[in-house]
């Protein structure tokens, strides 16, 4: 049983944030995992001494957070605690960021890069022939619709994060997920040419090359052959 929370009211949204911490402590105390139930929603109030419309509120919040999930006549869950709040907000401040250069998105141009560069000698010798014919299949399904003057989002995505796949870190997967679908939102305002398209391919398949060769300075310079097109695009529009 958490302690009920015995401080007087400041406000309602402190209230609310003293509520979802203690939902949060309940979660942990009770060592609840992903898709765990909660308790009813009174049992819940019992349990954190708050009111219905407290936990409800508190609710709300934690759920645009993904730390809970409500389902509808079922009810609250433990959530699957993935980055959307993290994705959402970078996104705003990307799509805001126009006004200063695109910072967001050079800052996760940068990270993104660091990231894949960082852990090159732990994905090469853990990606195994199938992985690598999985990036090579996803290589030439990108060159196939460069050709035909189509995006290749999806094909990307994967790509980039089946190269982390081998690591089995849950946290890496994610926040490689995360910065993806950031740089996915933001980048479409930039303009592409057909240049740059057909460099992004290159760049992915010296990335599987340099991997199966087990070519680690290599694979660090196809990696920053990938993000060279952005770069040169940030880098020729800064300050205007």
């Amino acid at each position: 049983m958490i302690e009920p929370i015995s401080r007087p009211s400041r406000g309602t949204q402190l209230r609310q944030r003293e509520v979802a911490e203690r939902i949060k402590q309940y979660i942990l105390h009770h060592r609840l995992r992903p898709g765990d139930a909660l308790p009813t929603e009174a049992e819940l109030c019992a349990a954190i001494g708050a009111s219905r419309s407290s936990v409800r509120e508190a609710i709300k919040a934690l759920t645009a957070l993904d730390i809970v999930e409500v389902r509808h006549g079922y009810g609250t869950y433990v959530g699957t605690l993935s980055l959307a709040a993290l994705v959402e907000s970078l996104s705003f401040r990307g799509l805001l960021s126009r006004s200063d250069d695109y910072q967001v998105l050079s800052e996760l141009v940068q990270v993104r890069q660091t990231l894949e560069q960082g852990l090159a000698s732990a994905i090469i010798p853990a990606l195994g022939e199938d992985l690598r014919g999985e990036l090579e299949r996803l290589t030439d399904e990108m060159d196939e619709r460069a050709r035909a003057g189509e995006t290749f989002i999806e094909q990307d995505r994967e790509f980039h994060l089946l190269l982390m796949k081998p690591l089995g870190n849950e946290l890496v997967t994610q926040l490689t997920a995360a910065f993806w679908d950031v740089h996915a939102i933001v980048a479409p305002t930039m303009p592409t040419t057909p240049e740059s398209v057909r460099e992004t391919v290159a760049a992915h398949r010296a990335i599987v090359r340099a991997a199966s060769a087990e070519d680690l300075q290599g694979f660090a310079e196809a990696i920053a052959a990938h993000y060279a097109p952005v770069r040169r695009h940030l880098r020729e529009n800064r300050g205007h």
